[in-house]
């Protein structure tokens, strides 16, 4: 049996560099192919508003975060946790830092920066790249099939493979969802991919969309159901943006597959509890317009009033206990999500069963799968990178695992 053995990663995103760093670092020949022609693509797309790297809170609530899979994640972030991401990143020379919200972001490098200095540790570790490759499924022996870029179909020989090709968001960056017809046809059960951390939809009116598209509605609460969310919100020509909006969007779209529209209810000041605005209005003049008292007693203008002016009835302006209720709990109706391929991340994917504790199909042994072609999702908030992170950290393990029992 050969001393070493060969692995190939697909996918040059956080979960395959992932995994490629703790491949090499274990000595092991690491042969990484993408079908674009750099590495990383996603991960700067996400560093563009600055790189939210992970989260620092309790371990339990951390896990949490991913829904259904909390249990599932609580294993997993015991063997790469926030906390060994940032431990990882100070070796590389990256020192991070915790902001208000618990958010951890790099303190002095960009996405751009971080990624160079991961290709260059990767590269020295002896990784090789191989850009404009797509891979195309497995041979009859096993082996990764790729189709490159002058046309050619390669096989390239390999002990394990690791898939980490990404969901079905941001299709430009590579991750296209693509690979799902090679698998299927090796009978591996795929959750169809459905937005995630996405904008939502509204019927605005012309009038409302040619004033207010693009500016903010500040200060919202947010409800859909149980589930909540604070901040500032902004306002499309196709509905609603911002991060409160991603938080509720999972809850959303699965209303949505129920019945349509799902309503979506917003306080719009969230600082005056609905008494004190009763009191206020009860005080109106006759003479004075809404808007104008709204404006000065409540400081509710511009797009605020405007978006009262577009879901409420003329008949709710006249009466003042009605219109209180309104600004308090106004009912927006959300008729859709946005598309996939605009959604920050995406839902669906190899289900969980598919795949041992190490993250190997079961139906093919010796190929592992990280990142986001697992079916899993998590808010925005460091979460999903982290989670690419983890998830190919233990993919890498598993290999070395193998490989090691597969010697001995």
């Amino acid at each position: 049996m050969k001393d070493t053995n060969t692995v190939v990663v697909i996918g040059c995103g956080p979960a395959g560099l992932m995994a490629a760093t703790v491949l090499s670092e274990a000595g092991l020949p690491v042969d990484i192919f993408d079908s674009k022609s750099s590495a990383g693509r996603k991960f700067l797309v996400a560093g563009r508003g600055g790189l939210n790297l992970t989260h620092a809170e309790d371990s339990d609530l951390f896990a949490a975060r991913y829904g259904n899979h909390a249990e599932l994640f609580r294993k997993l972030l015991g063997v790469f946790s926030p906390e060994d991401l940032r431990s990882w990143l100070r070796s590389l020379g990256v020192e991070t830092f915790v902001g208000t919200s618990g958010r951890v972001f790099p303190k002095d490098a960009t996405a751009s920066d971080i990624l160079k200095i991961w290709l260059e540790f990767l590269s020295k570790r002896g990784v090789v790249f191989h850009f404009r490759h797509r891979w195309q499924g497995f041979t009859k022996t096993g082996n990764p099939l790729f189709l490159a870029e002058g046309g050619e179909c390669r096989e390239v020989p390999a002990d394990a493979v690791l898939l980490a090709l990404g969901g079905a968001s941001w299709p430009q960056t590579g991750s296209d969802g693509s690979w799902t017809e090679f698998l299927a046809a090796k009978d591996i059960r795929i959750t169809p991919f459905r937005p995630a951390n996405c904008g939502v939809e509204v019927a605005w009116s012309d009038h409302f969309i040619s004033r207010f598209s693009g500016k903010p509605l500040k200060n919202l609460h947010l409800r859909c159901g149980d589930h909540q969310a604070t901040g500032d919100v902004m306002v499309t020509e196709h509905g609603l943006e911002g991060g409160p909006i991603y938080t509720l969007s999972a809850i959303i779209r699965d209303r949505l597959a129920e019945h349509n529209p799902v309503a979506l209810i917003v306080d719009l000041k969230r600082d005056l509890p609905l008494e004190r605005i009763q009191e206020k209005l009860a005080q109106r003049r006759t003479k004075e317009s809404v808007a104008n008292f709204l404006r000065k007693n409540l400081r509710l203008s511009g797009p605020s009033y405007s978006l009262l002016r577009e879901i409420c009835s003329e008949e709710d302006f006249k009466d003042p206990s009605i219109l209180a209720s309104r600004i308090k709990k106004l009912s927006i109706p959300i008729t859709n999500t946005r598309p996939l391929a605009e959604a920050i991340s995406s839902a669906g994917g190899i289900a969980f069963q598919e795949v041992s504790e190490d993250l190997m199909l079961h139906k093919l042994p010796g190929v592992f799968v990280a990142g986001e072609m697992l079916d899993w999702e998590a808010p925005t908030g460091g979460y999903l990178l982290q989670g690419a992170f983890t998830t190919g950290y233990r993919a890498a393990q598993g290999i070395l695992n193998r490989l090691k029992h597969r010697r001995s």
